[in-house]
């Protein structure tokens, strides 16, 4: 009974695997290299009542979209960080728009280990 359990879990583990298809995986690659700063993007708010621009941000930068905010981290050339609050409402339509074609994995995703995480920062006095 334990041997078809785990046969029948497994088969599930599969099928459900199966169902992420290349599109899936190349664009959750795209969005992990963005929140990386590697990918170069134009973001735009507009007012969809005045017909204008509200902030225009262009460079390597990182969208946070909350239910009251939207939050978007900008990385200078110089490797400082600008990060930019727009408070949502009815009329303001955000857009980001990738500038610059970037080559990633529609096989497999990627895992990116920052050493700071596995490594901790210690401070000796």
């Amino acid at each position: 009974m334990k041997k078809v359990i785990g046969l029948m879990i497994g088969v599930l583990f599969l099928l459900s695997m199966s169902g992420c298809d290349d599109a899936y995986v190349a664009s959750q690659n795209i969005s992990k290299e963005a929140d990386n700063f590697r990918i170069y993007r134009r973001v735009v708010f507009y007012n969809g009542i005045t017909d204008e621009y509200i902030l225009k941000i262009e460079g390597y930068c990182s969208v946070e979209f909350y239910v009251d905010k939207f939050v978007v981290t900008v990385k200078t050339e110089d490797g400082r960080f600008l990060k930019h609050y727009l408070g949502r409402a009815d009329n303001v339509f955000p857009f980001v728009e990738q500038l610059e074609a970037k080559y990633v994995s529609d096989k497999r995703y990627k895992v990116t280990f920052k050493p700071t995480a596995i490594i901790p920062d210690i401070e000796i006095r």
